[in-house]
């Protein structure tokens, strides 16, 4: 029965364990065994190989020299030999072939080789560990995930999801919120890369990708297709505007969103906070767009440049101040939500100008055919 090396078994196990490739752990460990060769038995520049025996578990040295056809080109004489140099050790030699040279085996090296060994694939295994979890996080990159506030590091918080860490800087904390330890907190995983000491997690609960996946996970339109997310504007922990659209029909997309008595955004809400969220209608048409992205403020009138991505929205006494909200928010909010610069106006005075083609003013009444804009707005 063939007896095999103990040395060589443990290699074995500890790949079929960790899940790990024994060609790499074996290369990894015949360089470090080659490094460790050198520095005790060779010269600097010389260039020596090992190679594991895989019936005894032995390590055989070997140097190895390059063949240059100049002998004038030659300029390290520890590797590099000339072709006649090259043939009085192997007459079938060769020019641009290497040449492989036996080393003898130093009793104490065996000593050394096992404690160099022991160390690179105690070394593997933690980069072949911290590549794995790298790996699992990385496909998790822009999902949302859950996880417990383990450390309030100063202004960071420190969040355990699972094997590893997360951190949530706080540009991406809401303001609003105060984070303790044990908390339970749903996190967006805004950036996975890898570091020395493992993969480095950036989770956020401002991105709004958060939104976007909270509706997800909530609404079945949304993760089947039937409802798609156009875009969302967001100012974490006070409102989020978010545009909608059924792709098919019959399917109203806000009252999805919205769900049997706000019990849809409710759920979202409940992982937010006091943020409030305004679910507004998509249109391929921008005008009716973005007089759905003001709501709940009602317009009158809509003049666009398509020249630079302007609009100024003409809006009764009533509704100015609807319009622009809270520190401007509405209106800036609304601008982000359709990519399109907005000015609020009185309607007095509405003075129609601008360049034949580029410009144009649209009464609302117009559009009284075009689908109402619904709104759904929670505390």
């Amino acid at each position: 029965m063939k007896k095999i090396n103990p040395f060589m078994a443990a290699i074995d196990d500890i790949c079929e364990e960790k899940g790990l490739d024994k060609n790499i752990i074996l290369e990894t460990v015949e360089a470090a065994l080659a490094a460790a060769y050198r520095k005790d038995y060779g010269k600097p520049k010389q260039v020596i190989r090992a190679k594991l025996n895989p019936e005894n578990g032995r390590a055989e040295m070997f140097r190895v020299y390059d063949i240059i056809e100049d002998p004038e080109e030659i300029k390290e004489h520890e590797h590099e030999l000339t072709l006649e140099e090259a043939k009085e050790i192997e007459p079938k030699a060769e020019i641009g072939k290497e040449i492989i040279v036996p080393l003898p085996y130093h009793d104490d090296f065996g000593r050394i080789a096992a404690q160099t060994a022991k160390q690179v694939i105690i070394q593997r295994i933690r980069e072949a560990e911290r590549e794995l979890m790298f790996n699992e996080f990385k496909d998790k990159e822009h999902q949302i995930i859950n996880a417990t506030v383990q450390q309030v590091d100063g202004r960071n918080v420190i969040v355990s999801i699972g094997k590893v860490n997360g951190i949530l800087y706080p540009s991406e904390q809401i303001s609003t919120e105060r984070y303790y330890i044990g908390q339970r907190i749903k996190v967006y995983v805004k950036e996975v890369s890898q570091s020395i000491k493992g993969p480095q997690i950036i989770v956020s609960r401002t991105d709004e990708g958060l939104i976007s996946g909270l509706f997800e996970n909530e609404v079945p339109e949304i993760a089947s297709g039937t409802v798609e997310i156009k875009s969302i504007a967001r100012e974490a922990g006070s409102r989020t505007k978010i545009a909608v659209i059924a792709t098919e029909d019959k399917i109203d997309p806000v009252g999805s969103c919205v769900g049997q008595r706000g019990t849809r955004v409710q759920a979202v809400l409940d992982e937010i906070g006091e943020e409030k969220i305004d679910i507004v209608l998509w249109d391929e048409d921008v005008e009716q767009f973005i007089m759905n992205s003001l709501s709940p403020a009602k317009t009158k009138q809509i003049s666009i440049s398509s020249k630079d991505s302007k609009a100024t929205v003409f809006v009764d006494k009533n509704n100015l101040s609807l319009a622009i909200g809270k520190n401007g928010q509405n209106v800036r909010l609304a601008s982000k939500l359709t990519g399109w610069g907005i000015d609020i106006k009185m309607e007095e005075g509405v003075e129609t100008s601008g360049d034949e083609g580029s410009e144009q003013t649209t009464p609302a009444a117009e559009k009284a055919d075009k689908p109402k804009t619904k709104r759904a707005k929670a505390k």
